[in-house]
């Protein structure tokens, strides 16, 4: 909406003062079908065009005011939920099964994740994402501390996001955020994965008023849940998988040979 209702500021403008969308195109570098297409909602308005605009138009600060309303999300719509819980969250149980759980990745890790996305994201919202990222993390530190407890599938920590250099940091990024007394790491190994560690990753919360939730993400979905019945039942397979797991110390022996091996 807010891209439509800045496009559609910006026709205005521009047909007020007699300017022609090829004239706003030359001005800002930008090929007349780009131009149509912010000046029409469906992409995002960008600080370059309004520029242009505020030049071509006289606008006076009037056609810029909207860039604070046109910042990339931080974060995906669907985990907005999630996130909120998170940040209030006293105890926070993650199993990860293809990647790295998001508390845990470094900027570097985050940043080739998110270039790969599909279909591909603008540079604007991979670095405000990152960024969102990177302070999310800030809570493993926080005082009073959460508790946090992450099992990391065997195959997350194969799978080379970013190439070997990045994977390397990534893993030495692991042990050092596994010394903090409030967090633990445990590798699930491939040769012991059952049914309840292949059926994906989750996250269990719990809040300072002891209220409880599950999240569950998919490729483009997320849902966080309250039912006792599916906490119930994701509860006791986190309990399985992290008796599967190996212990703190000896999954750390196993990143450590892991990230020696790259």
């Amino acid at each position: 909406m807010a891209w439509r209702y800045c496009g559609n500021q910006l026709k205005l403008w521009r047909e007020r003062n007699g300017i022609s969308r090829e004239q706003l195109a030359a001005e800002a570098s930008y090929d007349l079908e780009t131009v149509k297409s912010m000046e029409q909602g469906r992409r995002r308005p960008s600080l370059k065009v309004l520029n242009a605009a505020e030049t071509l138009c006289d606008a006076r600060g009037l056609l810029l005011a909207a860039t604070a309303y046109l910042k990339p999300e931080r974060f995906p719509s669907h985990a907005k939920e999630f996130v909120a819980a998170e940040d209030e969250a006293i105890v926070l149980h993650w199993y990860e099964s293809l990647l790295v759980p998001g508390l845990l990745q470094t900027a570097t890790y985050a940043r080739a994740l998110m270039a790969d996305h599909c279909p591909p994201l603008g540079d604007d919202t991979v670095d405000e994402r990152v960024a969102a990222r990177i302070e999310r993390q800030k809570k493993l530190t926080r005082n009073p501390p959460a508790l946090f407890g992450f099992v990391i599938y065997e195959a997350a920590l194969h799978t080379m996001v970013g190439g070997r250099t990045i994977m390397k940091g990534q893993l030495q990024h692991l042990l050092e955020v596994g010394k903090l007394r409030n967090v633990s790491i445990q590798v699930l190994p491939v040769g012991r994965g059952a049914h309840s560690a292949l059926a994906g990753p989750f996250v269990l919360i719990e809040t300072p008023d002891h209220q409880h939730y599950a999240y569950l993400e998919g490729q483009s979905s997320g849902i966080l849940y309250a039912d006792a019945e599916r906490l119930s039942v994701l509860t006791q397979r986190h309990g399985m998988i992290r008796m599967q797991a190996l212990g703190v110390e000896e999954s750390a022996r196993f990143i450590g040979t892991l990230a020696e091996a790259l």
